[in-house]
């Protein structure tokens, strides 16, 4: 048993800006951890409801907002590490620790006494005189409490519990699920002939792979940077069938690691709360407190762009069909030709691939680029220090400064693959943003990725996807690092989820500009800047297969909905669901061996469920946000700051809407996505 005075989780980090102390901690350390946190966090919920004074907004709402900070923090290091430098010691915690952390926060938020003070403020908010943030934490404490069942009978309450429990247990398997047949997959190529039509950087990158696991020859695995040059470039038809079976049947093969109990099961509690709560079904549930509202609206959305979209995507197979058949190909191009001959006819219209573009977007520059953006947008500035402790040597801690000068937050970066990383890329907080007796409490920040790695004879350089994905999370990152609110639960990216996605997804638009990548897209070997001619394919390109890659988006969309408007339990068969759920927008036969949603983080690991949809729901704030920077200038320092001021600052305080109107002075209209995407 580790004692708590020699637990590096619970007492003071010193570090600098109090950062984790990832030197120090142990696995040893988080059981022990969590639990002397959730004692202290039952002890500041027991001072609140033995409170004799009447029920006030400071001594209920805001003393419950700050409770159990020790907890948050502990979680805030412990779930990071459980996606992104995992083990099976790490998991197993996890999964002991999630039913208790479920039970502490179902009592907090079915305790009588609490919602008892809870409304006795929230009567009397009227003659409050709160801010704008006030009255937006008292609204969230008082309905969040309906929503988790406070107003529940005993009986309900005790159902509501068990449901939850099993849920967070549920979730945590279905993620490990699909990192462990992620981590199993291997492919073994001992002759080179068979890897014919593979560029030489992906050709080195799978000898690296074999080398470091001292085996002979090209390995691959389904990881995004082995898989998805794979898929694209390699000659051999059969192989590239084999490699899209193994990622399309994750957690879909009836043994040990099959997910499709689990997500019939995740799906029918999920059911059982919202009944309990009410509700016909768990997307009524959910989208109350979405900007969409309710299904009607985000079948609204997704059906008008299936009407732009579908038809495209259907031409644009046709192309490719005719292109493939040109080229020698017999038969239905099917999923795993793809990538292969879309890519070869791009070559053909735009004169681009990912070869050519590559040795411009050498990881270090671009990290220059893309915090230089941040700078000439916010003024912010970033300082590697390496006496702020990491998880792991590739990883890189930054301190962030205003303009000003002042200290604005800790910033992580960990961009390579590795065995105990999630799939993906993501941003999240080891701390979050908060302000007690007019002290701000500044957040500390990290970006995820699955990026290219470095070979023997070539530094890391990323394909133009991949720099698209790091503007995107940086987004997020930034809404983070820039939170300016005095409640933590108000805070950063603590915003309805179809809003979310707003500040990443609208940094991808400086992607295709030239005035940005001149000043870092610079070839890794002669220092000559990107040419202008390349980047002007780069744009031709932007909208190529725009049907396709919209009714994709759509489909994960529809199906998110299909699962999450069932109002009755499903028992039948998990693929004979899906395939009925996004038949529409479907252009390729059905392959037998692959499911989408055994293998759906998003949705049943994750904080998707019933939106989905956001991703679209964004791209049209994001398409209609960033015409106002190419109405004013691309680095404009007045629409950065109202950008900054109404949305990346504001976090939760306000309804969504009411800052975008703010920021814009109109509501956003889907015509900026539709030109953007070329499908109006």
């Amino acid at each position: 048993m580790v004692k708590a005075q020699d637990n590096p989780l619970l007492g003071e980090f010193g570090t600098p800006h109090e950062a984790a102390p990832f030197d120090k901690i142990e696995n040893a350390h988080f059981l022990p951890a969590f639990k002397e946190a959730i004692k202290q966090g039952e002890a500041e919920v027991e001072a609140i409801k033995n409170n004799t004074a009447t029920p006030t907004f400071e001594n209920t709402v805001v003393a419950l907002d700050e409770a159990g900070r020790l907890l948050g923090r502990t979680a805030g290091i412990f779930f990071n590490l459980l996606s992104s430098e995992t083990d099976e010691e790490l998991q197993n915690i996890a999964q002991e620790v999630s039913p208790i952390l479920t039970k502490y926060q179902n009592d907090i938020s079915l305790d009588p006494v609490l919602f008892e003070r809870i409304k006795v403020v929230y009567a009397t908010k009227d003659q409050l005189d709160l801010s704008v943030e006030q009255n937006t934490l008292l609204e969230n404490s008082y309905v969040g409490f309906v929503r988790q069942g406070a107003n529940l009978s005993e009986a309900d309450k005790d159902k509501f519990r068990e449901i939850s429990t099993e849920l967070s247990k549920l979730s945590l398997t279905f993620g490990e699920n699909v990192l462990k047949e992620t981590n199993s997959y291997e492919l073994l190529i001992t002759d080179k002939s068979k890897l014919a039509g593979l560029p030489e950087g992906a050709l080195e990158a799978a000898a690296g792979r074999a080398k470091a696991k001292d085996k002979e020859g090209w390995l691959f695995d389904i990881s995004m940077p082995s898989y998805i040059p794979f898929m694209k470039y390699i000659d051999n038809r059969d192989l590239r069938k084999e490699l899209y079976l193994a990622y399309g049947s994750k957690s879909f093969k009836g043994d040990e690691l099959d997910n499709q109990n689990n997500v019939k099961r995740i799906a029918e509690l999920r059911l059982e709360i919202a009944k309990l709560l009410g509700y016909s079904n768990y997307a009524d549930y959910v989208l109350e407190r979405r900007m969409a509202m309710n299904p009607d609206g985000v079948y609204g959305l997704l059906n008008d762009l299936y009407e732009a979209s579908y038809k495209v995507a259907l031409e644009e197979k046709a192309e490719i069909q005719k292109y493939a058949e040109k080229s020698g190909f017999d038969g239905e191009i099917m999923p795993w030709d793809w990538s292969y001959y879309s890519e070869k006819l791009k070559v053909e219209k735009f004169d681009l691939n990912d070869e050519m573009l590559k040795p411009y977007f050498e990881l270090s520059n671009v990290v220059d680029g893309v915090f230089g953006l941040a700078t000439e947008l916010y003024g912010i500035t970033f300082k590697e220090n390496k006496d702020i402790p990491v998880y792991n040597e590739e990883v890189t801690a930054y301190e962030v400064f205003d303009a000003d000068g002042s200290f604005l937050s800790v910033f992580y970066t960990d961009f390579h693959p590795r065995k105990g990383k999630q799939g993906g890329a993501w941003m999240n907080d080891f701390k979050g943003q908060w302000k007690t007796n007019g002290v701000d409490s500044r957040p500390h920040v990290t970006i995820v990725m699955n990026f290219t790695r470095p070979t023997e004879s070539k530094p890391a350089l990323l394909t133009f996807d991949e720099v698209e994905t790091f503007l995107h999370e940086f987004g997020h990152a930034l809404h983070g690092m820039l939170a300016n609110s005095t409640y933590s639960s108000l805070s950063g990216t603590s915003v309805y989820r179809d809003f979310v996605e707003l500040p990443s997804q609208i940094m991808e638009n400086w992607a295709v500009e030239k005035d940005f990548l001149d000043r870092f897209a610079k070839h890794y070997k002669t220092g000559e800047t990107i040419p202008a001619e390349l980047v002007e394919k780069i744009v031709a390109s932007q909208n190529y297969l725009a049907g396709y890659l919209s009714v994709r988006q759509l489909s994960f969309g529809y199906l998110d909905m299909a699962w999450h408007t069932l109002e009755q339990p499903f028992t039948g068969s998990v693929k004979d669901f899906e395939e009925q759920a996004w038949k529409k927008v479907q252009i390729f036969p059905v392959i037998d061996e692959s499911c989408m949603s055994t293998q759906f983080g998003h949705l049943f690991a994750g904080g998707y469920a019933a939106g989905y949809y956001g991703y679209k729901w964004a791209e049209v704030l994001d398409a209609d946000a960033f015409s106002l920077f190419k109405e004013k200038g691309l680095f404009s320092k007045e629409v950065a700051a109202a950008f900054r001021e109404n949305i990346l600052e504001k976090g939760g305080t306000e309804h969504p809407m009411v800052l975008y109107k703010r920021f814009r002075g109109q509501e956003p209209t889907v015509d900026a996505l539709l030109k953007r995407s070329g499908l109006n």
